[in-house]
């Protein structure tokens, strides 16, 4: 089943997939983002800088920070080309080596002529990196724009530093016109943290692998073997005939959506188990699951293609 690795071997890790440092924007060092995030009880992060001639390309390595605790995933923000409204491309690239060859990218304004987003995203997958859209909503991104992204693994549905700070933090409508589309993408929820706002500690991945290290986490978030959430935990979804159950820390509300105005909802008190009538599904050829807790925090599982 495509829900099958909650109950496979392994354990769930923590982790941010989008964080900035002092090597481009961010306020703190590359030490300090790691010490703060294993403080705050993440297993992992993928520090993020942004890509541009402006920081000197900078692919900042976080591997002196690991521990027996805590590990890092090499990445970066990359930029390139203009959408069309203009704007630079933002993709988020983890496990990137540090060979990667820069674009013609000097600072956040696009250059004319150069390289698309859709090219600097394959040359990123090819070269072995999970790769998702970012914040699509704060940048203005229309459909065609990300149609374009072929080479996505994902698409950034929460991003916690673009709610905290300008409210265009969600990507879900970006991700569902792909999905309607037939393309098979996943989500992630991220901080995009800087730390001169209060960015940080909201949204994350929770990834089932056999160990902690950058390869098993990247190849579990490479076969989608990961929920996403910013405060609830997510411990099974079973699909039987014509129903979903879904085991959750305490829960008000559970919602399946599917293409479309397809969906089921129910509401309950402290709800650890909810199972529900995928009859208003049916004919959806993809379902995916939101936890919601009485706080009003959500948890968000991968689509399900059916």
């Amino acid at each position: 089943m495509p829900t099958s690795f909650f109950r496979a071997p392994g354990k769930f890790f923590r982790g941010n997939l989008h964080t900035h440092s002092d090597m481009s924007d961010g306020k703190l060092t590359p030490q300090e983002v790691c010490r703060r995030y294993q403080a705050e009880g993440y297993d992992f992060i993928a520090l993020t800088d942004h890509f541009v001639g402006l920081f000197d390309y900078p692919i900042t390595d976080t591997s002196a920070f690991r521990n027996d605790r805590f590990t890092t995933i090499i990445g970066a923000e990359l930029h390139s080309g203009a959408m069309e409204n203009g704007y630079l491309w933002h993709i988020l690239a983890i496990g990137l080596p540090f060979d990667f060859t820069p674009p013609d990218a000097p600072n956040f304004r696009s250059v004319k002529g150069s390289e698309s987003g859709a090219s600097i995203a394959q040359r990123a997958r090819d070269a072995g990196a999970f790769v998702s859209i970012a914040h699509p909503h704060w940048s203005g991104m229309n459909e065609a724009d990300a149609r374009s992204i072929t080479a996505a693994h994902a698409v950034e549905i929460y991003n916690h530093g673009c709610v905290v700070d300008n409210d265009r933090g969600e990507g879900f409508f970006t991700l569902e016109q792909l999905l309607n589309g037939g393309r098979r993408l996943n989500l992630i929820a991220t901080d995009d943290a800087h730390f001169n706002t209060p960015d940080h500690f909201g949204g994350w991945v929770m990834v089932k692998a056999m160990e902690n290290t950058p390869e098993a986490l990247l190849a579990a978030l490479k076969a989608g073997e990961f929920y996403s959430s910013t405060g609830p935990e997510i411990n099974d979804i079973r699909l039987g005939q014509g129903s979903i159950e879904v085991d959750s820390s305490a829960a008000a509300t559970v919602i399946v959506q599917g293409q479309g105005t397809s969906m089921a909802t129910l509401h309950g008190n402290s709800m650890t188990t909810a199972q529900l009538s995928l009859e208003r599904l049916e004919g959806s050829p993809w379902l995916r699951v939101t936890v919601v807790d009485r706080a009003g925090k959500r948890a968000w599982s991968n689509p399900i293609w059916l």
